[in-house]
Order: structure tokens, then sequence, then C-alpha cells
């Protein structure tokens, strides 16, 4: 399986190249990406980013001094920014209760223990969790997304019924636990999904058509 991992990984770097995700200038704005991503696209989520920035508030403190009723309207283009807005207020609340609102620190703990606790954080799922801790925090964690769960299950590597957890494992355990691996493999499967592997899939342009999977 490892063989077969990395195959497809090389065959997506050769036609895609480094995809330099995730895009941000400071560790706290992938953390805010990652959790104003949820259910829209990038292009969305860059305009509710540049919004905070330009108003002065792209941090942990300027976060925390904002009311929701004041948060909200800057992420507007985020969608359900409501929502999103209580999101980012409770992952906030959760990085001082914690942390006294210091990412150096929160990076200094166990991966798996922050994992947990992210978790516990509401709205936050385990690719948002692992978004954060692989991109925010260089933390050697797989993120599985409907990208990689279609790809892969398109390819007979994995089932349709293949839980979140049953997918990372499948990387976990046969790749070496390297941050960089895992931020560009996961970005170019992304990149696959957008563009060959879509819904209705453009096969004829996929990268991986001589790949011999499973099927």
């Amino acid at each position: 399986m490892k063989n077969l991992l990395m195959k497809i990984y090389r065959a997506l770097y050769k036609a895609y190249g480094p995809r330099h995700w995730w895009p941000g200038e400071t560790p706290f704005e992938v953390m805010v990406g990652a959790i104003l991503t949820q259910n829209t696209s990038w292009k969305n989520v860059e305009k509710a980013i540049q919004k905070l920035k330009n108003k002065g508030f792209l941090s942990a403190e300027g976060i925390r001094q904002l009311r929701k009723s004041q948060l909200a309207p800057l992420i507007r283009s985020s969608g359900y920014y409501r929502i999103k807005a209580d999101r980012l207020k409770a992952f906030v609340s959760f990085l001082f209760e914690e942390y006294n609102g210091d990412l150096k620190k929160m990076r200094r703990e166990r991966m798996e223990t922050l994992r947990e606790k992210l978790l516990e954080v509401k709205g936050v799922g385990p690719e948002t969790a692992d978004s954060i801790l692989l991109y925010g925090l260089k933390k050697p964690i797989f993120v599985v997304d409907a990208y990689t769960k279609r790809i892969l299950s398109r390819h007979g590597i994995i089932s349709e019924q293949a839980s979140y957890g049953e997918i990372q494992d499948l990387f976990m355990n046969h790749l070496p636990p390297d941050e960089r691996l895992f931020n560009e493999y996961h970005a170019l499967l992304v990149h696959l999904g957008k563009t060959a592997c879509r819904k209705i899939p453009r096969c004829d342009s996929c990268p991986l058509k001589e790949i011999k999977c499973l099927k």
C-alpha cells in the first residue's frame, strides 16, 4: 500500500507541481481560514479574511474583543456567517482558556491531546481540527476531505462507506509521519478533485489514469 500511495503522490506532483497550500501570512490566519472554509469556496473565505485584516481584527485578541454581532458582518462573504462567527469566538475562547492565547504554547501540546481538545470546541469537526493541526501548527497529521474520499473510492482503494478515521489511518499507517508530505499530498488531492475527479469525472485528463490501483 505504501508503494501505491507514493506512486499516486509522485504522479500528482509531476502533473501539478507544489500547491503552496495553505495560503496564509500567519498560523492564526490559517486557523481562521480552516473554520471559515466550511461549506464554502476559498474565494469567499479570502474576502472575509481580507476584511478582517483591513479592519485590524485578524488576530486572536482582535476577534476576542469583538461581539458576535460585530464579527458576523465582517465575515458575511464566507456564508453561514452568524454560525461561523459563533465558531470563531468559541475557538478563540478555547485558545485563551487553554493556552493564554499563545499559539507557540498550543503547538507544544502533544498532537493527540490537542486534537482531542480541538474536537470538543463548538463547530470544530475532524477535518477542521486536522487542518488546524497540519496547516496551522505543522503537526504531521493527514487531512481527509470529500475529494480524498471520492478519488480513493473511485480507484477502488477504499469503499464508499469508509469513515474519516479509516481513510486517515490508510495514510498515517503507511506513510512516514512527515508534515510536508501530508501537506503537499492533501493539497494535490484537492486539486485533482477540483479539476479532473469531479462529480462528473474527466478521466481523460486524470494524472492517475495509468496507475493500476485495486480495481
